[in-house]
């Protein structure tokens, strides 16, 4: 029976890191929340560490590469941005190259992970990009389509609240369409992606939504719909708040209709349309705020399986 558990660091003390930290210290099987790191002192995530009994840093992945702690960490999470994760890869690595870390950025320097679709191929990964909140919502639902037929084209719109968009989101948007739509391909099978997001300014602030759009070979909508609702379950047992809006659609192209697909041109087939929302669990960001919960899940479901692969390697040699 393992008794160990992989002693975490979070780099990022806002919104995403600090949900993180609370999710770890509420809900880690196999993770031990050692050390948060930042570089404002003042930041409400590094004073509601301390308030928890967690070290913390103020200088950011160069300090936490100084402290004495850093030997006894064999996971870190990065919730700072895409161009910060890749100096605090390199900066890490110089003092301890085999540590695992987990990209909460869309920086995609590892392998793409979305945990119900790929995680198993990506267990040997020192990095592992999580993509962004668009691509954990709506490529297992692609995945899901093309495990019935070929997926010519997914286009995915993710809408949030604009209040759920920190500095760390609007510096990234450019870097999540990228990396979504290059995940859309690579993870989900689609022959090409696009992705797009809506910061929503209503008030109050609504849930975020996603809706995908898939065109794939004619195929047995009966079988396309199972397995999304099959997929949607799984995603649903680590991001409770996960679910479809309403029943999936479907609508036929033939030859005498075809549809003009961008970057494949006129063809037939069938396009589906799934229609999602994400509520947040409201561990500390806002019920509202789906988009960083479903991250901070994804991020923590990769980690624990990654944990009990360490474990086991540890029980091996006992």
């Amino acid at each position: 029976m393992m008794t160990r558990k992989i002693k975490t660091a979070i780099i990022g003390s806002g919104n995403i890191g600090t949900d993180l930290m609370i999710k770890i210290l509420r809900h880690g099987r196999h993770l031990e929340m050692a050390v948060m790191v930042g570089i404002d002192p003042d930041s409400d995530g590094l004073k509601r560490a301390a308030r928890l009994g967690v070290t913390t840093c103020a200088t950011g992945a160069a300090g936490l590469a100084a402290m004495q702690e850093f030997s006894d960490i064999g996971l870190v999470f990065d919730a700072t941005s895409a161009g910060a994760h890749v100096e605090n890869d390199r900066v890490l690595r110089a003092v301890k190259p085999g540590i695992r870390m987990v990209d909460l950025t869309p920086a995609a320097i590892g392998p793409y992970c979305v945990p119900v679709v790929n995680l198993d191929e990506q267990l040997d990964a020192l990095n592992l990009n999580m993509v962004t909140c668009g691509g954990q919502a709506t490529i297992p639902v692609v995945a899901a389509v093309a495990s019935v037929a070929p997926v010519h084209y997914a286009e995915i719109v993710a809408s949030i609240s604009s209040r759920s968009a920190g500095p760390g989101t609007r510096a990234n948007i450019d870097e999540f369409t990228e990396t979504t739509s290059r995940a859309l391909e690579a993870v989900g099978g689609a022959r090409q992606g696009k992705a797009i997001i809506v910061l929503n300014p209503a008030e109050p602030p609504l849930l975020m939504r996603d809706t995908v759009y898939t065109l794939s070979a004619l195929a047995d909508t009966a079988r396309i719909e199972s397995s999304i609702e099959e997929m949607v379950a799984r995603v649903n047992a680590y991001v409770p708040g996960y679910r479809l809006k309403q029943r999936v659609q479907f609508e036929t192209f033939d030859q005498s209709r075809p549809l003009n697909v961008p970057g494949v041109g006129l063809m037939s087939g069938l396009k589906t349309s799934v229609f999602l929302e994400v509520e947040g669990a409201a561990h500390y960001l806002p019920a509202y705020a789906g988009n960083l919960d479903i991250m901070t899940s994804a991020a923590l479901a990769a980690a624990e399986k990654l944990a009990v692969r360490e474990l086991g390697a540890y029980a091996a040699l006992d």
